[in-house]
C-alpha cells in the first residue's frame, strides 16, 4: 500500500463527510496547541525473523488540534503533531544471555489524525485517534556485546542486520489510539495510548536483498497539555 493511497483515502473520507456534517452537526471552531511527551516500546518486524524484546525510547513534541463540530454526541476534529521519536530493536536470546545487540533510530515524526471524542465540553472526554503517519530518520546508533563470531558459527542466528546501514530514511504507516482528556479552564490534560504500524521497510526488500520485511511497530504511552487559542 502506497503512502499517497493512505493519505488520499483519509482526505477523501473527510471531504465526503464534511458536507453531511455541516447540515446536521453543531458547529465548533476550537483551535488548541500544546506539548506532548511519553515513551515508546519498540520492536521491528523482520523477515527472516530476529528474536528481540521491546526497546524503550522517548517520544515528544508539539501538538495542534482543530475541533470542527459536534455531531450528535460525537465531537469531530483533526490533530497534527511534530515529534522527536526513538525507534529500533533490542535482540535477546535465552540460550545465549551474553549476546546483545541494540539499534536505536531517531526520527522526526508527523502523524495526521482524525479526532473523535465523546463527553462534556468542560469535564472528562473519551477519544479515538486514527490516521496516516510519516517519519524522517535523523540518525541511528547501535551497541553490540558478546562473542558473536564464535557463537554464530555453530548456530543459525541472523546477524545480517548488525551494523547494516539504513537504506530507506523515509518511513510511513498508520497510527491509531485512544485516551482520556480532562478539559478545564486551565487547559486540556490528556493521557493516551497509541500504536504505530509501519507500511514501509527501512532496509531494501527486493528479491536480491536478505530481508523481505523490516518495519517498525511502536506502542506509545503519552501525556499532552493543550491550551485553547480559539473556542
Amino acid at each position: 500500500m502506497k503512502l499517497k493511497t493512505i493519505i488520499g483515502a483519509t482526505l477523501g473520507a473527510c471531504v465526503w463527510a464534511l458536507p453531511i456534517h455541516a447540515q446536521v452537526g453543531e458547529q465548533r471552531h476550537n483551535f488548541a496547541i500544546g506539548i506532548n511527551g511519553g515513551i515508546n516500546l519498540n520492536s521491528v518486524s523482520f523477515s527472516p525473523s530476529v528474536k528481540q524484546k521491546n526497546l524503550m525510547g522517548i517520544n515528544g513534541g508539539v501538538t495542534a488540534r482543530y475541533i470542527s463540530e459536534k455531531y450528535f454526541s460525537m465531537i469531530c476534529g483533526a490533530q497534527v503533531e511534530i515529534n522527536f521519536s526513538q525507534h529500533g530493536w533490542d535482540e535477546y536470546y535465552e540460550d545465549y544471555p551474553t549476546l546483545s545487540y541494540t539499534r536505536t533510530m531517531n526520527y522526526v515524526e508527523i502523524p495526521f489524525l482524525a479526532h473523535l471524542a465523546f463527553g462534556k465540553d468542560r469535564g472528562l472526554q473519551f477519544f479515538l485517534h486514527a490516521g496516516p503517519q510519516i517519519g524522517f530518520l535523523l540518525g541511528d546508533n547501535d551497541k553490540i556485546d558478546g562473542d558473536w563470531d564464535g557463537t554464530v558459527t555453530n548456530t543459525n542466528l541472523t546477524v545480517e542486520q548488525h551494523g547494516k546501514a539504513i537504506d530507506n530514511r523515509f518511513d510511513y504507516g498508520i497510527a491509531g489510539g485512544a485516551g482520556l482528556e480532562l478539559r478545564t479552564k486551565a487547559g486540556n490534560f490528556i493521557v493516551e495510548g497509541r500504536y504505530y504500524y509501519a507500511l514501509s521497510d527501512f532496509y531494501n526488500s527486493t528479491k536480491r536483498d536478505f530481508f523481505s520485511r523490516s518495519a517498525h511497530g511502536v506502542i506509545t504511552a503519552k501525556i499532552t497539555y493543550l491550551f485553547d487559542l480559539k473556542k
